[in-house]
């Protein structure tokens, strides 16, 4: 994988690569992917969303038509985090991976 593209954060546990847009700021981004490599070498992706994040989208497709006019939302490994930046989504995950890791909460992509 090449890390150049990616904001790399490695801890004990994990190596996490957020895959942040040209105009992303790491300490202010507020919706972003990330993959993630856990000690044991299984691979696991995540979606980092704030809840004004959601808001916004659900927003816009109330304009757009989008998801029954931005009725619901819905993604498969959607974490919300309170604080938006790459140090709450870390804060996030060590959490996940202290309470009985990845399976059930982030997407396997193993």
């Amino acid at each position: 994988m090449d890390d150049s593209i990616y904001r790399v954060v490695r801890t004990t546990h994990f190596t996490a690569r957020f895959l942040l847009d040209a105009d992303d700021q790491a300490a202010t981004v507020e919706n972003v992917d990330a993959h993630i490599t856990a000690s044991d070498g299984t691979k696991w992706s995540a979606t980092f969303m704030t809840p004004e994040e959601i808001s916004r989208i659900l927003d816009r497709w109330t304009d757009t038509g989008e998801y029954s006019s931005g009725h619901y939302f819905r993604c498969p490994d959607l974490v919300i985090v309170r604080r938006k930046g790459v140090p709450s989504m870390v804060t996030a995950l060590e959490d996940i991976f202290n309470d009985g890791g990845p399976r059930g909460t982030l997407g396997d992509l193993n």
